[in-house]
């Protein structure tokens, strides 16, 4: 219905029809007489086809969901489901038995110990092994963890490994084939003690192949596989390896009502009278299996508590689980959610199956794919719809369908993942609906039928991945590319794509991108890490409905003028060395924009920056990157063009500025007061100006200074609504100097923060928290050097008073320095662990050194 209808606006309406000459226009206005004709009777035909459905629905009267979409954000008790399962899924028995197996006589063991955790899906095998691997790795100098997944790619694998036990950049470690790899795994592992954890090996080919990379040499090393085949853990279990198998157990009733009250109620005790026995059947039904029990209690969560609803449920699952407690079983309980989910929510979730499995979805990225195909849509803007993408993600995490990921400074999740069981799910749903083609997957078909709505593909270890003839792509809505042996199709095949992602596609060129002017319904576009494409065609301004375009890592340099007909643009991601044509001022739709390279532009364009209206992210760096001499005359000129547009820029949320000191100084307030977040970087300054006092809509603010003092605690502490502060005390021009010592107290304000970071990596730390201090923060990050404290004058260096932080709850520290060496880090390290260790919150804490 949606091609037909973007079909017919295109013939009728297209923006480059300008006829000439009399016979022209009556061959266009046959053209679209023809064009009107043909769509009105498909729309003839689809309304017949609309009826016939409403028919059937209605003579079917299928049932209403149990439950109704409302969370506008993350429950709590589904974050803690995944992020502190250690504390009740009953893990400290088998935790223990893992734990004794590796370590046994470790010292004298001549074999490298290992131990193989066997289950079936949904078990919680990688949930125990993290357990363990968190519990011992820092005893250990190299240490990895590790998936391998059903389709592993070995290089990538291996690369990792490498990566990880030796502390090089993912980025350094690339070579010519997977045995130079190995070799220079093992070159470095031969003369230390290692942890390695391999989670979800699927074939004993992979552990073959993987077993080579770690040497035998070194004592007191120890492997941790996890596995759902047997044959797999009997072959880790062989020779040369001193191998145990150990067969994951279901949870025992207690466990079990431990993780289902606990999400649903945060305790038994607080569940209902009425709905105990019920929810005593529901997990015999379970047949303490935990993903099944994580998944029903969320779909439990967003249901009334009333005994009926939940008896349907319990009705719903049969006894699938009981007779069978294995993936058979587990499909019933997911198809019981899945069912439950509101119609946008089941495609939002099947998006997720066009990754491979394994993958770290980005929440931003997820949320932009849902607005350009439209599966989530509001009428009021951009910004607004995608608030309502960040509720439909929340609502996934709290249905505890897909599983939170990394989280920013406040607890925000950013990321997410799937469980390899339910992403077996909604591929089969995906495939079933046909919502999706996979191309590229050895275990899987691509589907029965040849019309493709969504195409992914995964290259794996074939030499090259082409798409199979006999596919329809014309109607595609999104193309992804995973894996450096895909071939890149042509871009005419795919006339109402609206999704390109593109992102670290090392094989994309220029060429590939001709015809892009042919996806006149593209709304986002990314070629972010496509570090070949160094030229966007100048026809890319045609795209009338681009709405995103990435450009980041990419070697483009400069847009083509075309640029400034997309009216639609909503986000532009630029590397800081591009330069942007004149006519910005035309885009009107334009939201965010970053990273912009002040010195690289013109002063025609920069004259017309002031015009983004409706511009409320935006980026810019003030390094040269064009010539060795920053301080010229020009730049000057162009810095004070851009600076003075900043305050005609009402609607900014976050400014980030790069390389420009003397951009905060004193006399030089150009911030909107409508701004929330504000970070320069790369600019130590002397002090805080005053004026920052005045942005009373802040809530996150970075700031690089030469030292903190008194006075520059009170001017951030009265900031009403501040929730982050990173401070980084540069200190290399004053660490030969003496310090005064800087007390936060309960005058100093900050009545709102909650995230506190303090870096002085050259010189002490010379804050110290008093009573009344920063009474909101739990999180503190610290980062100093523990040498020449003397010259605070005071005794008690290291004795920081973190007790006076009321609400703390998470520590990291960083003392920079010679452990070895300096008496004084040994006693920084001894007092930081006591202050832990005595506040009253037992806070967690990092130590670094």
């Amino acid at each position: 219905m949606e091609d037909s209808i973007d079909d017919f606006m295109q013939s009728v309406g297209s923006q480059d029809s300008k006829p000439d000459g009399f016979l022209e226009k009556m061959k266009n206005s046959l053209g679209k007489m023809k064009a009107r004709r043909r769509i009105g009777n498909e729309i003839h035909d689809l309304k017949k086809q609309i009826t016939e459905v409403a028919e059937r629905n209605e003579r079917y009267k299928a049932r209403e969901v149990f439950s109704k979409a409302k969370n506008t954000t993350v429950d709590p008790r589904a974050l803690a489901i995944f992020q502190h399962a250690s504390e009740f899924v009953g893990i400290d028995e088998p935790k223990a038995e893992i734990i004794k197996l590796l370590t046994q006589g470790a010292s004298t063991q001549e074999k490298m110990n290992l131990v193989s955790i066997v289950g079936s899906g949904g078990m919680g095998k990688t949930t125990l092994a993290n357990q363990v691997y968190q519990y011992l790795k820092g005893k250990f100098q190299c240490r990895v963890f590790v998936s391998v997944s059903r389709n592993p790619d070995m290089m990538n694998i291996l690369r990792t490994i490498l990566s990880e036990v030796s502390s090089q950049r993912y980025t350094d470690t690339e070579a010519g084939s997977i045995q130079q790899v190995i070799i220079k795994i093992t070159d470095f592992l031969v003369d230390k003690r290692y942890f390695v954890v391999l989670d979800d090996i699927w074939d004993v080919d992979t552990w073959d192949i993987i077993k080579l990379a770690f040497p035998l040499t070194r004592s007191g090393s120890i492997i941790i596989t996890t596995t759902r085949k047997n044959d797999v853990a009997e072959s880790c279990h062989s020779k040369p390896f001193n191998g145990h198998i150990y067969s994951i157990r279901a949870l025992n009733m207690v466990h079990s009502r431990q993780l289902f009250y606990t999400r649903l109620f945060n305790s038994e005790e607080n569940c209902p009278s009425y709905l105990k026995k019920v929810s005593e059947n529901i997990l015999e039904k379970c047949a303490g299996l935990p993903l099944a029990i994580i998944a029903i209690s969320g779909l439990l969560a967003n249901t009334k508590s009333i005994e009926g609803q939940w008896k349907q449920v319990e009705d719903s699952i049969g006894r699938a689980l009981e007779r069978n407690p294995s993936i058979e079983g587990m499909m019933k309980i997911l198809s019981l959610s899945y069912f439950d989910l509101p119609a946008h929510l089941k495609s939002c979730l099947l998006c997720l199956s066009i990754f491979p499995e394994d993958s770290v979805v980005q929440k931003k990225v997820l949320i932009n794919r849902w607005i350009a195909e439209r599966i989530i849509h509001t009428e009021a803007g951009y910004s607004k719809t995608y608030e309502f993408g960040e509720r439909c993600f929340n609502e996934l995490i709290n249905r505890s369908l897909i599983q939170p990921g990394d989280t920013n400074r406040y607890g925000m999740v950013k990321s997410c993942r799937l469980h390899d069981t339910i992403l077996d799910f909604i591929i089969s749903k995906s495939i079933e609906e046909n919502f999706v083609t996979l191309v590229g997957v050895p275990s899987l078909t691509v589907g029965t039928q040849s019309k493709v709505c969504r195409l992914s593909l995964q290259a794996g270890k074939q030499k090259e991945l082409i798409v199979p003839r006999g596919l329809v792509l014309s109607h595609v809505r999104s193309l992804d590319v995973f894996g450096e042996s895909v071939k890149i199709p042509s871009m005419d095949k795919f006339s109402h794509l609206r999704f390109l992602d593109f992102e670290d596609c090392k094989q994309l060129e220029n060429h590939h991108l001709e015809n892009i002017d042919k996806l006149f319904q593209l709304r986002y576009l990314s070629l972010r890490w496509a570090r070949k494409v160094s030229k966007l065609p100048e026809q890319i301004g045609r795209l009338w409905c681009l709405e995103v375009l990435n450009l980041r890592g990419t070697s483009v340099c400069e847009l083509p003028a075309s640029i400034v007909n997309l009216k639609r643009l909503v986000h532009l991601l630029l590397n800081p060395d591009v330069t942007l044509p004149c006519g910005i001022s035309k885009l009107q739709a334009l939201e965010k924009l970053k990273l912009v390279g002040v010195y690289s532009q013109s002063f025609n364009f920069l004259q017309q920056f002031e015009q983004q209206q409706y511009l409320k992210v935006l980026a810019l760096d003030f390094e040269d990157y064009n010539s060795a001499d920053r301080e010229n005359a020009e730049n000057e000129c162009k810095k004070t063009i851009i600076v003075a547009s900043l305050t005609n820029l009402g609607n900014l949320l976050s400014l980030t500025v790069w390389d420009v000191p003397e951009f905060v100084r004193e006399s030089l307030c150009p911030i909107p007061l409508s701004l929330q977040k504000l970070k320069v970087l790369r600019s130590s300054i002397l002090h805080v100006p005053n004026w920052v006092g005045s942005l009373v809509n802040l809530q996150e603010l970075r700031l690089d200074l030469v030292r903190a003092e008194q006075e520059d605690l009170y001017i951030l502490g009265g900031l009403p609504v501040l929730r982050c502060l990173i401070l980084r005390i540069d200190g290399r021009e004053i660490r030969n100097t003496s310090l005064t010592r800087v007390i936060v107290c309960g005058e100093v304000g900050f009545p709102c923060l909650r995230v506190f970071n303090y870096y002085s990596r050259y010189v002490v730390m010379n804050l110290t928290f008093a009573a009344g201090a920063m009474p909101m923060v739990d999180d503190l990050s610290i980062a100093f050097h523990p040498e020449n404290t003397e010259s605070l004058g005071t005794s008690g260096d290291f004795d920081l008073r973190i007790e006076n932080l009321p609400s703390l709850v998470k520590i990291r520290c960083i003392v920079h320095g010679n452990w070895s060496d300096g008496s004084r880090g040994k006693a920084a390290k001894a007092a930081i662990l006591e202050a832990a260790n005595a506040h009253p919150n037992r806070p967690t804490l990092s130590l670094l050194w």
